[in-house]
């Protein structure tokens, strides 16, 4: 059976994706800057609400990916402090300055999150070289990738994702996102045979997730 994960910006699409068919929750906030860590109630109401696996975002402000030193210390404190919140997981990414996988203060934040799973979001797809970055992520022991396939989505980036998801293999989760809807996820599944998937299943602008396309998703994923 594929995976289906719901990114959510804010506690509403969270309240909806709990009802729906998805597998897992990626809670954060603003949608408009990408996605940064979400408010610490919301993370509480939302556990409150549901029992499906809970991913929190963890990013101080958009933009790009690479942090200062305040914004590196307000990253760990952020998980030191949401690992007792009842969540499965984290997500985040961070990047040098000139867009290669910060490999140090990575690995501190992976390590700080144990006995937690990390997802390295999409700061991956601005990196240069797809195949290095992969076997970084894997390194640092991160357990999946969110990626559009190195471009600005899964529709542009669907062939790249298809040989990440070969070469990554049983190392790691290779999840397509970024576009991804109802009207192209079936030809995003055939072409890349990734297991687990990625939405925010917004079908307008009033920036809620909506319910019927989540349990869409979930069913087109799945037919053999």
């Amino acid at each position: 059976m594929k995976k289906l994960e719901i990114a959510c910006f804010n506690l509403e699409s969270a309240l909806i994706a709990a009802k729906s068919n998805a597998d897992r929750i990626e809670l954060c906030a603003d949608a408009s800057a990408g996605g940064i860590t979400p408010p610490f109630e919301e993370i509480e109401m939302l556990r409150k609400n549901t029992d499906k696996e809970i991913m929190v975002m963890i990013r101080p402000r958009g933009g790009d990916f690479c942090y200062s030193d305040e914004e590196f210390n307000q990253m760990k404190t952020e998980i030191e402090t949401i690992k007792n919140f009842g969540i499965d997981g984290f997500v985040f990414g961070i990047l040098t300055d000139d867009n290669e996988i910060d490999f140090d203060r990575n690995k501190e934040l992976v390590e700080l999150a144990k006995p937690f799973p990390c997802t390295f979001h999409r700061a991956f797809d601005r990196t240069v070289d797809e195949y290095d970055s992969l076997e970084l992520v894997i390194k640092l022991g991160f357990k999946t990738i969110l990626t559009s396939g190195l471009d600005s989505d899964v529709n542009y980036g669907k062939l790249t994702l298809k040989s990440l998801v070969k070469k990554a293999a049983d190392q790691i989760t290779i999840m397509p996102g970024g576009g991804l809807r109802s009207t192209n996820i079936e030809e995003i599944n055939a072409t890349t045979n990734a297991n687990y998937f990625h939405s925010s299943a917004m079908i307008d602008d009033s920036g809620i997730a909506n319910l019927e396309e989540i349990n869409r998703l979930k069913t087109l994923i799945n037919i053999q």
